[in-house]
């Protein structure tokens, strides 16, 4: 009896020892199997030299995205994580060896920007989840809108443009991902053509290629792109961005709560020399100065209070950057869509600021949603006129159209833009009569009471100092105050646009001041 339960036991220990041998075989067949999604499968194709980084299959990817391996539905969401190597992961920057510098720098010129980095990098690298916390507990609603994302391009390094379109097929909700349609603005090189069309025509997501008949610009190509749409919601990128984890839910669900929501993401830098990803501030938001330039400045301390301190919150911002934005279709259609008499590129998008503000409409930018940009020195292209002529062009259809009395203060300040013949402004009058939009004033009153012009004025003039000035210890405090200080309606003020010229050779310094 004794030796019965002894032998009993065995068998007991046998069994169980087997048992938990056959689970981890179990398990470790599951985990390589899930291994064919691009989340733990760091290797992958190779593409031809020169046309960008190693390829993960995408329609794996996409399919896992979906439906989720088998592991991956068994284990809690999470406990599962699989590390990627390579150059550029996790959004590390590629630092090229010393040998191959020359060639760094050669291929630099192509685009204005490290060409070679960029195609060590794989096309759907990982990157890290820059959100607050605040954002990362968020939730949104199943049902948000479709989106046809619009990606203008003109001789883009195939790298850069693929990473985009992988990254947004990968980091979007394949329920309101409709389609990505690539405006092509006549490019010059040839991996973009039909080559091009082949490898898009097998992604996940339905993707196609328009062309431009000759070069038209940014503005024309996204009215293209625009105009063959299908989904709810416009949203347009430039070509060379990387979208991050949760980038696209935040921005639909708020225009699915007020379709007249013009919303933008936090765009991150993808930096043009290493590819190193850097998270910018979500406490900037966008202005413009005397020029009309757009610039970001820290945001004022009357929209934190708005927004109760909850930086998870939408930051109400006075212009955007215009490269990447959201807008419901037919709102965009409603509001105006983009001047079709503006040229190339640059003042469009602080027309449509000024548009969307005056007219009942918001421009936001959603804090849990980033987009990484790589921000370039200078632009590989030339543009049809000069870019001086373009922007003047534009921005004097700006000023006339929206900025009211405050448009001889800007042609004042920028005499090259009056020159220019903005051309028929009669639709873009009408338009603004229909819409019933406010004037400009109450622009600078109610949305931009920080911006640097002037509500009131009496003149506008030059001063300048006639005979070059040397630099003494005896008057440089007077000059420093003459830099800093100007008279509007006899009150002192500091906010005023100095035009500052030294000659470091002769120690002489010529100061204009426009007050």
């Amino acid at each position: 009896m004794f030796r019965r339960t002894i032998r009993w036991q065995h068998c007991k220990i046998i069994i169980a020892t087997s048992l938990v041998w056959f689970l981890i075989d179990v398990i470790l067949i599951m985990y390589y199997t899930d291994c064919s999604s691009s989340s733990c499968k760091p290797g992958g194709e190779r593409p031809e030299p020169g046309v960008g980084g190693r390829v993960v299959e995408l329609g794996a990817a996409k399919k896992s995205e979906k439906s989720g391996g088998f592991l991956e539905k068994l284990l809690p969401s999470g406990l599962l994580r699989y590390s990627a190597t390579g150059p550029g992961e996790n959004g590390i920057a590629v630092i090229i060896p010393d040998s191959k510098k020359d060639e760094m720098k050669d291929l630099f010129k192509v685009n204005q920007f490290n060409l070679m980095a960029s195609n060590m990098i794989a096309l759907n690298r990982t990157l890290k989840d820059h959100r607050i916390e605040g954002c990362k507990k968020k939730e949104y609603p199943h049902d948000l809108p479709t989106v046809s994302v619009i990606i203008v391009f003109h001789s883009e390094a195939t790298s850069t443009l693929m990473r985009t379109i992988h990254s947004v097929i990968n980091r979007s909700p394949h329920s309101s991902l409709k389609e990505i349609i690539l405006v092509d603005d006549y490019s010059e090189k040839e991996h973009l053509g039909k080559k091009l069309e082949r490898t898009v025509a097998e992604l996940p997501t339905s993707t196609r290629v328009l062309r431009m008949p000759k070069r038209s610009g940014l503005i024309r190509a996204r009215l293209t792109g625009a105009d063959e749409a299908l989904g709810d919601v416009l949203l347009f990128l430039d070509a060379h961005c990387e979208v991050t984890t949760g980038w696209m839910e935040p921005l639909l669900a708020r225009i699915k709560e007020d379709r007249k929501a013009v919303v933008c993401p936090i765009i991150d830098v993808i930096s043009d020399e290493t590819f190193e990803y850097v998270p910018a501030s979500d406490m900037t938001w966008g202005g413009f100065n005397w020029k009309l330039n757009f610039r970001w400045y820290p945001v004022a301390k009357r929209e934190n209070a708005r927004r109760h301190n909850d930086r998870t919150m939408p930051l109400r911002s006075p212009t955007m950057a215009g490269g990447l934005f959201a807008i419901e279709k037919n709102y965009f259609n409603e509001i105006g869509r983009y001047d079709p008499g503006m040229d190339i590129w640059g003042g469009e998008n602080l027309e449509m600021s000024f548009r969307v503000w005056m007219c009942g409409g918001s421009i936001e930018i959603i804090t849990c949603s980033r987009v990484g940009h790589v921000f370039r020195k200078t632009t590989p292209y030339t543009f049809p006129g000069g870019t001086g002529n373009i922007i003047n062009h534009n921005n004097a259809r700006l000023a006339a159209v929206w900025m009211d009395e405050w448009k001889d203060f800007y042609f004042k300040v920028n005499p090259g833009a009056r020159r220019m013949d903005a051309g028929d402004l009669t639709e873009r009058k009408e338009l603004r009569t229909k819409l019933q939009c406010k004037s400009f004033r109450w622009y600078l009153e109610n949305i931009y009471p920080e911006s640097m012009m002037p509500l009131d004025y009496y003149s506008l003039g030059e001063v300048s100092q006639s005979s070059p000035l040397v630099l003494r210890p005896s008057n440089l405090q007077a000059y420093s105050c003459l830099l800093r200080c100007g008279l509007f309606n006899d009150v002192l003020v500091a906010s005023l646009l100095w035009l500052l010229v030294v000659d470091l050779s002769i120690g002489a310094l010529n100061v204009s001041v426009f007050s």
